[in-house]
């Protein structure tokens, strides 16, 4: 007799959940120093815990307040909060170089956490700096976010047409030499084509949704998502509202399951994951009462009901399961895939 399947809760429970992109850095690294390892143990570790969350890309993204002249020294200052909150929760948490390192982690029921540089303002075409993030930590790197970089062009700007600068090829060179996964999201429709065209090594969307369901340049299209796949790299959904649809009526999980099941249509199923970008209560908390943040025409502060903090994880597994995605496909879409992807690549220099 065979056992009977296991309940959406029980699954998610007993999958490794994988997270490719929350800015909760931007939140601690907010407190003073003497506060990042209490605040992250107070505020995000009962989330995550919550959530199911076993692995954590954390992103250092610089927002404008610190741009250009502060960039590097904030750069900076969140890897070292990144640094601080690990080392103060050591009992629950560690910060990961490679894939031993996560297993290790995981092993010891400590949630794996990796460092990222988003858009890397703080280096600007200083590519000879890549070796100092990486000896700092940092394992996943994107060049651009929705503007112009000294490396190339966000998706904002793609009316350019405009592909990697010099400083931009030298960059995934460097990355791929030392490790280093490259990260497609926010570039540009012809950063994206040559990155593409470029590697020898997988690249990752930590944070896009399709494009075919939602016409927004954020998005990826079809091509984009085979080509990634065709690396063997994967692309982490983004549960962002505004990027799954137009109408607010279809701020649903079901729709972000939609995108999910379309980019493993797409891609197939060992190249799709999650990658919520979590971003509502972080902007809550370090956006001035009299601004505003994001760019004109897109709310980046609507959610999906119940999925605006990582403790709305286990909602995902049980729309999958509803679905009919097989407990096997949704173990993977939940983080095998990207668990595969760095225990392959993380750290590990050519």
């Amino acid at each position: 007799m065979s056992p009977a399947p296991a309940t959406p809760a029980e699954l998610h429970a007993d999958a490794v959940v994988a997270d490719t992109h929350n800015d909760l850095l931007m939140a601690v690294a907010a407190r003073p120093p003497e506060r990042w390892a209490s605040f992250f143990r107070e505020r995000w570790l009962p989330q995550l815990r919550e959530g199911g969350v076993d692995l954590q890309v954390l992103p250092v993204f610089i927002d404008g307040q610190h741009r250009p002249e502060g960039a590097l020294r904030q750069t900076l200052r969140m890897i070292e909060c990144a640094h601080t909150l690990a080392e103060g929760n050591a009992d629950e948490v560690r910060l990961c170089l490679d894939g031993a390192q996560i297993d290790e982690a995981l092993a010891e029921d400590r949630i794996a956490l990796v460092l990222a540089l988003e858009s890397m303002p703080g280096l600007d075409a200083s590519v000879e700096l890549l070796p100092t993030m990486h000896r700092l930590g940092v394992r996943v790197a994107s060049i651009a976010h929705w503007g112009r970089t000294p490396l190339a062009d966000g998706s904002g700007e793609d009316a350019t047409g405009s592909r990697l600068t010099a400083a931009g090829v030298a960059a995934v060179q460097e990355m791929e030499r030392l490790g280093m996964i490259f990260d497609v999201s926010h570039l540009g429709a012809s950063g994206v084509e040559h990155v593409l065209e470029l590697a020898n090594r997988p690249v990752m969307a930590t944070h896009s949704s399709a494009r075919a369901l939602r016409d927004h340049h954020r998005n990826l299209t079809d091509d984009q998502i085979r080509g990634v796949a065709a690396t063997g790299g994967v692309v982490c959904v983004n549960f962002l509202a505004a990027f799954l649809s137009d109408d607010p009526a279809a701020f649903t999980v079901d729709r972000l399951v939609d995108h999910i099941a379309h980019v493993a249509a797409v891609a197939g199923i060992d190249h799709v994951g999650l990658g919520p970008d979590f971003i509502r209560e972080v902007l809550r908390d370090v956006t001035p009462p009299c601004c505003e943040y994001g760019p004109s025409g897109l709310d980046v502060m609507a959610s999906v009901p119940g999925l605006d903090g990582p403790a709305g994880l286990p909602l995902v597994t049980e729309a999958l399961d509803k679905h009919g995605f097989a407990e096997e496909e949704i173990v993977k879409i939940l983080g095998d895939n990207v668990l595969r992807l760095f225990r392959a690549e993380l750290g590990k220099p050519v």
